[in-house]
């Protein structure tokens, strides 16, 4: 639909599509919905075959669709595009639109930057520039030229209309590589033209900010300026340049919110489509800390239907505790319990006999093979896709007498502190249901006092977990080395965020393992659990309270202090390029506003294959009291269960 007011400018856009599955996400058409208001043509370029029904949307928002090979990045689709359009039709406009798929829009109305822009006398402009910068991190050369990024540049009469402008295009290089679009074009086309006696202009004034490349250092800051867009890369770039240079993603996710009509759905969409868990869990920082308290004028009552918990009782003596954690639910629930012997089921039912907040069921398993997860996925299956419950809360109790009483008994506060600890911290889990419809799991933060998780916590499960996703059709985009995951098997969960897990007809045999361990069943699905809902388009977000969030930052902080006084630098990029490639990496580690080339991937395998050389070289900076100790090493324990 255009747009009905008067439009003096006439404008024809080149929109270049991209996406490796040939998927369509909504966010894209509604940014080329948004464009359409403002432009009198629009030709989407795609970059290889959209599926089916992407391209049905496509066509749908636009006047042509050019299905390409997927060759010369974003330069090529613009080059092959204009080529096909011809000189003749382009230059009958006004204005000549150049965007992408590489960001999010509109977040702030288009008439704003669009009528802001036509009052400038320029012959191209942009949305967003990136300073001069002294090396090219890209090349190494001398400089990076102050340039507008491509993501967005509009070409005026009469540069739309001059030679310069058709030969640039004619005689631009092969693009082979990310870093030829850049150097070939991004960071060249603003000084060429330039140089040629073009006037232009950036939307987003570089004097308001502060850096080279505010469009992902200062995302927040081009919020709060009301910039129309904001780019996917500041959702899944490195984490750790990301806390680097101190980018503050959640803040701009925050204002948007508050200050745009945008939906972010449509941001979340993509991302748990695209971008493993734990980059999005750090860079959105999908932490919450909730207090006991709740003021008087917060919600009470909730939309996302009734509440049920479903536990496994081994240890009956836990029961109690287990039920005063539950007592802290801030509404009526459903009771359904599983144990292991008739003994304990009569038990059971004589404490639940008072039992008031809800209906009880107890059910003794066929076999306490798996343990709680067994329990959960073959005798609570019915419970989870009854389609009655709109939440669950799955607790079991537990001991892990292997671990020692006082490490088992600080996990197990963890788990529980951490999911039910009041009625006031309760609610507010609720509400993160409540306010994001997309949000499939809550659970507490990976466990990392008393065990050796960070780092290392797929310990020898993954190649089961991706053997599992594979049976169950289970969209699988593992992190690295430490997943997002329910480490001790408790959470809260929405049925729908799960049910493939519940769908497949699972069999006592399959659990019927020799050893409980690592490598099992059990603790294969534990870390499945999350990358089962993000399959399904769910997140998952994790939740402290203020107590336990004390206790894990301070002894979180302490073992990052000590690691880090390894090195003679504090910074962790340059730390992991020091560890793996010497000490000349770290000019490397500070590659400006494109983070670290090398993935962080390739950099942890490469950690991992020199890991026991370089802690031999870091052990002998370690004071010899540590090093005394090492002698006689403490036996380090694996998660478990019961």
């Amino acid at each position: 639909m255009r747009e009905t007011h008067a439009r003096e400018w006439s404008r024809i856009a080149l929109y270049l599509f991209y996406d490796e599955a040939g998927i369509v996400d909504p966010y894209v058409i509604t940014a080329l919905q948004a464009f359409r208001e403002h432009v009198d043509r629009l030709v989407i370029v795609c970059n290889g075959p959209p599926l089916p029904d992407g391209l049905v949307a496509l066509k749908s928002v636009s006047d042509d669709v050019l299905v390409r090979v997927n060759t010369g990045f974003d330069v090529g689709g613009y080059q092959e595009g204009l080529e096909i359009l011809g000189r003749a039709a382009v230059e009958s406009y006004d204005e000549l639109l150049l965007l992408n798929y590489t960001f999010f829009a509109p977040i702030f109305p288009l008439a704003e930057m669009f009528e802001a822009m036509e009052s400038r006398a320029c012959d191209f402009w942009g949305i967003s520039a990136h300073k001069e910068l002294r090396p090219n991190p890209l090349t190494g050369g001398d400089v990076l030229p102050f340039h507008i990024q491509s993501h967005f540049i509009a070409v005026r009469k009469p540069l739309l209309d001059s030679d310069a402008f058709w030969s640039y295009w004619s005689q631009m290089p092969p693009i082979r590589s990310y870093v030829d679009s850049i150097t070939h074009h991004e960071s060249r086309f603003t000084q060429h033209f330039g140089s040629l006696g073009h006037a232009f202009s950036v939307y987003m004034d570089l004097e308001d900010f502060h850096t080279a490349h505010p469009m992902l250092m200062e995302v927040d800051r081009m919020i709060e300026m009301r910039c129309p867009i904001i780019k996917r890369r500041a959702f899944f770039h490195d984490p750790i340049y990301m806390e680097s240079e101190a980018i503050d993603l959640r803040r701009a996710l925050d204002l948007i919110r508050t200050t745009s009509s945008y939906d972010i759905g449509l941001i979340h969409q993509n991302l748990l489509r695209t971008v493993n868990l734990r980059t999005v869990y750090t860079n959105l920082e999908l932490l919450d800390v909730f207090t006991d308290a709740r003021d008087p004028g917060m919600r009470t009552s909730w939309t996302f239907g009734a509440v049920a918990v479903v536990a496994h009782v081994y240890y009956v003596d836990l029961l109690e505790e287990l039920l005063d954690y539950a007592g802290h639910i801030p509404c009526p629930f459903d009771l359904y319990v599983t144990t292991d012997s008739a003994d304990k089921q009569h038990a059971i039912m004589q404490r639940l006999a008072s039992f008031d907040r809800g209906s009880t069921r107890v059910d003794v398993v066929a076999s306490n093979v798996g343990r709680d997860t067994a329990a959960l996925l073959i005798e609570q299956r019915d419970v989870v896709l009854s389609g009655h419950y709109g939440l669950l809360c799955r607790l079991h109790t537990k001991k892990s007498p292997q671990d020692g009483a006082v490490r088992a008994a600080s996990f197990k506060r963890h788990l529980l502190e951490n999911l039910l600890a009041s009625p006031g911290f309760v609610s507010s889990v609720f509400d993160v249901f409540e306010d994001d419809p997309r949000v499939g799991m809550v659970l507490p933060p990976v466990v990392h006092i008393g065990y050796p998780t960070l780092g290392h916590a797929w310990f020898l499960n993954q190649p089961r977990v991706t053997a599992i996703a594979k049976r169950l059709g289970i969209a699988l985009q593992p992190d690295v080395h430490t997943p997002l995951a329910a480490y001790g098997s408790m959470f809260w969960f929405r049925p729908q965020a799960l049910a493939p897990l519940f769908a497949h007809p699972w069999t006592w045999n399959e659990f019927d393992e020799t050893v409980y361990g690592d490598m099992d069943l059990p603790h294969a699905i534990e870390r499945l659990l999350t990358y089962c809902a993000q399959s399904e388009g769910y997140s998952t977000r994790c939740v402290f309270t203020a107590r336990q969030a004390a206790r894990n930052y301070a002894k979180l902080e302490y073992k990052m202090q000590l690691l880090s006084s390894c090195f003679r630098t504090g910074d962790i990029r340059s730390q992991v390029l020091q560890m793996i490639y010497g000490t000349e990496a770290e000019e490397r580690a500070k590659a400006a506003d494109t983070g670290v080339r090398v993935s962080f991937q390739r950099l942890v395998t490469a950690l991992r294959n020199s890991l026991r050389f370089r802690i031999a070289q870091a052990s002998r900076r370690v004071p010899t009291r540590l090093s005394a100790a090492r002698r006689e090493p403490a036996k380090q324990p694996v998660l478990r269960r019961e």
